[in-house]
């Protein structure tokens, strides 16, 4: 109590209205979460058939050399399936295991190259009707030690009973000890009889690979052999077709189909991507088990129970195939484009970084007794427009979204050429307006586009995020709904710098705090409610820095109170949001939710994001814009050459929605597994605008020191006796 009341009014003020904040948000965010509608169960069944095809996709079907498989499409559910396994490149090895496992799996020996699958057989020793296979005690070694802890074999550890037809299937439902309980190397003649004597049966009905009429052949054999385990499968039977795995690169999306009880028609969607038409092969293994009323391993399963959307599927299958393989398009394309795009972007940037050391110092110098020349005109201009092109760079790649540029013969360019257009367009937008002209104006103005553009794109359902290049990829397989790391930078950047912004240059000093937590609550709602931004971590680390940004907004510096205080709320948005989480239904919970209710289990969950930090931190160029970031505002911006010192007196409340920015992006980054990422796209969208603001306070103070002193009129002082007595 004694540390509460030593704080002054102003200070008690803003750490009340942060709790506010948190309370409301708590509240609110509570409401929203516990009101996501429960997925209806489908109705249950007496056996379970799996066909796999490795590298089937959805351009490899159509009426008339695969009419079996366009059949089962046509009164069944559907949907793009990300055959994401342990390993980077899912090879048919790895998605057998993985699909056995229902969890990502990779099986050894692992090749040298990790974008070719190298030829692979499975040593099988057949024993009577079952199967053994010698290496599996090795195989469950080496996956057992692995960061997400899979178990070979688990669906199968889950039934009496299981068949496999084929080599691929008894990798699937190979138990921990190797044995195959029933076990084919081909469809036998009578198939029937061999579906009906195992709950649970797994066929390999070959490989798709190569391309043209080689391909084309391969499918039609796939085709032949789904035929013939569809007139055999026994009634009340959930019959699932998937293509397991890839088979070169790069990585596609592939076909799923589930025909029976509760799968008539509709898209195939899982709580594990909230994404109506999209779907994870380790989500096949808990669909099975779900329908056949066996409990599932919840501590070796991380996919979850496919149901069925009738959501916006097209009356013609031919229009939902083509849906399909677009989404499948965009996927493989948006993966190269993305990584070209981001490192040219760093490039681009901290090329602008050097740059402007040595002009900064050289308006430095036009203060001097001796003064240098000032920089001429048209190279500050220059300068100027290619800082706030930069700056808006990730806000119109995701605008360049709304144009299918994928669908092009060269992507690449295309995607180029359309960028360059939008990124043109904002350019213009935000330098000829009003505010344009002005210190602080392109600062707002991009913040204010930065919010907008992902806020717009999370309200109408994030599909321009999607497989988008400054988004995710369904092909990751690490989010398919909602808003993404990158996305999440960006939108807490805006947001903060919007509202800091706004605060400034409309309220007075003692009512910024309020303006700054009127926004900043409407982005942790939309960040974290279901449906939009899905992303509660996101919503913790938003919270974080709205609390921040709010306590700096009169000015001053962050004590150690104002630290405390955003920390504290943080912790009871964090302590509330996982208490409504873990409360709903395992196969509802979010990111958060989930991470606490395994780590409780003795799971290696937190291994698992420490693992998937590293992993972004080392590959993923924005690091380097985090890091680089970082130490120019130190060791460039905040010297008294930078500018942003003198930025920061005359416009107090944007070094809290900096300060508040910075560590949102970097709490969000750790929280969702993505390294920096999030302060990296954050700094893309920042730096160079205060880099710009920054610019425009030093000219308009070196402006009227030219190197001459201004004449001085001679002021004549009056003799003692002529001045005026005072009164």
């Amino acid at each position: 109590m004694t540390g509460l009341r030593s704080l002054r009014p102003g200070a008690r003020l803003r750490s009340g209205l942060c709790l506010l904040a948190v309370v409301l948000v708590a509240l609110t965010g509570g409401l929203a979460v516990g009101a996501a509608p429960a997925a209806a169960a489908p109705a249950g069944a007496d056996y379970a058939v799996i066909v796999g095809a490795a590298g089937l996709r959805w351009d490899d079907l159509n009426p008339t050399d695969t009419p079996t498989l366009w059949k089962l499409a046509e009164t069944g559910s559907i949907g793009a399936m990300s055959a994401r396994s342990a390993r980077t490149l899912t090879c048919p090895q790895d998605g057998w295991l993985t699909l056995g496992a229902g969890n990502f799996a990779e099986r050894p020996p692992l090749s040298a190259d990790k974008t070719v699958c190298p030829a692979w057989s499975v040593p099988v020793e057949v024993q009577g009707e079952g199967a053994f296979l010698p290496d599996q005690d090795s195989v469950d070694e080496h996956n057992t030690a692995r960061p997400w802890g899979a178990r070979p074999g688990a669906l199968a550890e889950s039934v009496r009973c299981s068949t496999a037809i084929g080599p691929g299937a008894a990798v699937a439902v190979a138990r921990s000890a190797g044995r195959v309980d029933r076990y084919a190397a081909d469809p036998p003649a009578d198939l029937k009889r061999v579906l009906a004597q195992c709950v649970l049966s797994v066929v390999d009905a070959g490989t798709v690979s190569g391309v043209g009429a080689d391909r084309q052949a391969a499918a039609r054999r796939v085709d032949a052999t789904a035929a013939r385990v569809l007139a055999a499968r026994p009634a009340r039977s959930l019959l699932t077709v998937v293509g397991v795995s890839d088979t070169e690169t790069p990585a596609r999306l592939h076909v799923a189909i589930v025909d029976g009880p509760g799968f008539a028609g509709g898209w195939l969607v899982s709580p594990s991507t909230n994404r109506p038409g999209y779907l994870q092969l380790v989500d096949v293994a808990p669909t099975a088990l779900e329908l056949l009323g066996r409990a599932r391993p919840a501590t070796l399963f991380i996919g979850q129970p496919l149901t069925r959307a009738d959501t916006d599927r097209p009356a013609a299958l031919a229009d939902a195939v083509k849906a399909l393989d677009d989404a499948d398009q965009e996927a493989g394309a948006q993966r190269r484009v993305a990584d070209r795009f981001f490192v040219t972007l760093v490039v681009v940037q901290l090329a602008l970084l050097a740059v402007m050391v040595p002009v900064l110092r050289w308006l430095r110098r036009t203060r001097r007794r001796h003064p240098s020349p000032p920089p001429p005109a048209w190279l500050l201009r220059v300068l100027e427009v290619a800082l706030l092109a930069s700056a808006l760079a990730i806000p119109a790649a995701v605008v360049t979204d709304l144009v299918p540029w994928w669908r092009a013969v060269n992507p690449d360019r295309w995607f180029a050429a359309i960028g360059l257009v939008v990124l043109a367009a904002l350019t213009a937008a935000v330098w000829f307006s009003r505010w344009g002209r002005r210190p602080l104006g392109p600062l707002a103005l991009v913040a204010a586009i930065a919010a907008a553009v992902v806020g717009v794109d999370v309200l109408t359902g994030s599909t321009l995020q999607l497989n988008g290049v400054a988004g995710y990829s369904t092909l990751a397989g690490v989010r398919y709904a909602g808003i993404g790391t990158i996305g999440l930078g960006v939108f807490a950047a805006g947001l903060l710098l919007g509202a800091a912004c706004l605060a400034q240059r409309l309220v007075p000093r003692r009512r910024r705090a309020w303006v700054v937590l009127g926004v900043g609550f409407a982005g942790v709602l939309l960040v974290g409610a279901p449906g939009f931004g899905s992303d509660p971590g996101g919503a913790i680390a938003l919270m974080v820095g709205v609390c921040v940004a709010a306590a700096l907004a009169r000015g001053g510096w962050l004590t150690f109170s104002r630290l405390a205080g955003a920390v504290l709320a943080g912790a009871v948005i964090t302590v509330l949001f996982v208490a409504v989480d873990l409360s709903r239904p395992a196969e509802q919970r979010g990111n958060v939710g989930r991470l606490l209710a395994e780590a409780g289990q003795g799971q290696v969950i937190f291994q698992r994001l420490g693992q998937a930090n590293v992993v972004a931190f080392v590959t993923s160029p924005l690091t380097l814009l985090a890091v680089a970031g970082g130490l120019y505002g130190y060791f460039v911006l905040l010297r008294p050459w930078g500018g942003l010192r003198r930025v920061y007196g005359l416009h107090p409340a944007v070094r809290g929605g900096v300060y508040g920015a910075m560590a949102a992006a970097l709490l969000g980054s750790l929280l969702d597994g993505g390294g920096v990422m999030a302060a990296g796209a954050a700094a893309a969208t920042v730096v160079p605008v205060l880099l710009l603001a920054g610019l425009r306070v030093v000219r308009h103070v070196q402006e009227p020191h030219t190197g001459e002193q201004p004449a001085v009129k001679p002021v004549e002082i009056p003799h003692p006796a002529e001045r005026r007595p005072l009164k």
